[in-house]
């Protein structure tokens, strides 16, 4: 059986993620979509199939790092890994104010940037091997503005993005390219979207304050095929 490009969507959920399966499905991508619960997976493979695009899942949650890693392996071993997309949310699940916050709280935050590393230095070597490869990563807008109220998530949210910038400048001379979505509104069709709206006397309005995943995704294709720029941002915050 010969290999297939392939993309694999970390985190993949009902709104970016899936739209990040699709569009590069269309492309011609095989994809493997990974995310902690399988209870939405046959959901996500008829989807897609309807598309005819194909795909297969694993659940995976990026917190077990030797999960995470033999997965990839299996993943990598039948196919070309060209695209590595790394979309779940931060794992901490308590935001302490960003002037109150400890070292302990702080270390805490970066546990959602820890398996994006792991990722990638499972998927870089083959990307490097065949001189061809993209990693992406969706991160937050308090990673390039101030936003006191999301605390410790502000240092992972910056971190993550440095990390994919710098990687591109590493990896641009050998074929390989990096990039970030710096994402500050509710993405349409996401969990969170939906719980806002379920609630918006405790969330507040969400008109205005929304993003169209499939934009974000022909963005996204739009950086992997043209690899001019490192980064785009979509900012649905400062509108309100």
């Amino acid at each position: 059986m010969s290999r297939r490009r392939t993309a694999v969507i970390v985190g993949v959920g009902p709104g970016l993620g899936m739209a990040m399966a699709r569009r590069f499905g269309r492309e011609g991508f095989r994809v493997a979509v990974l995310s902690r619960g399988a209870g939405r997976h046959g959901g996500y493979l008829a989807d897609l199939a309807a598309h005819g695009i194909e795909a297969e899942s694993h659940t995976v949650d990026v917190a077990d790092g030797d999960r995470l890693q033999a997965v990839l392996e299996k993943i990598g071993a039948e196919n070309d890994i060209d695209l590595l997309y790394y979309g779940p949310g931060p794992t901490t699940q308590s935001i302490v104010p960003i002037a109150d916050i400890d070292v302990a709280t702080a270390q805490s935050a970066f546990e959602w940037v820890w398996p994006a590393v792991r990722a990638v230095g499972v998927v870089l070597p083959g990307m490097l091997d065949r001189g061809a490869g993209a990693l992406l990563f969706a991160g937050g807008l308090s990673s390039v503005r101030p936003m006191p109220m999301l605390g410790q998530l502000a240092l992972a949210t910056a971190a993550l993005r440095n990390y994919a910038l710098t990687l591109n400048s590493a990896l641009a001379d050998h074929g390989v390219y990096a990039g970030t979505l710096t994402i500050g509104g509710l993405v349409v069709g996401g969990d969170i979207h939906a719980m806002v709206t379920a609630d918006p006397a405790k969330y507040g309005a969400a008109e205005g304050h929304t993003l169209d995943p499939d934009r974000i995704a022909t963005t996204a294709w739009d950086m992997y095929r043209q690899r001019n720029r490192a980064e785009e941002v979509f900012d649905a915050v400062s509108a309100g």
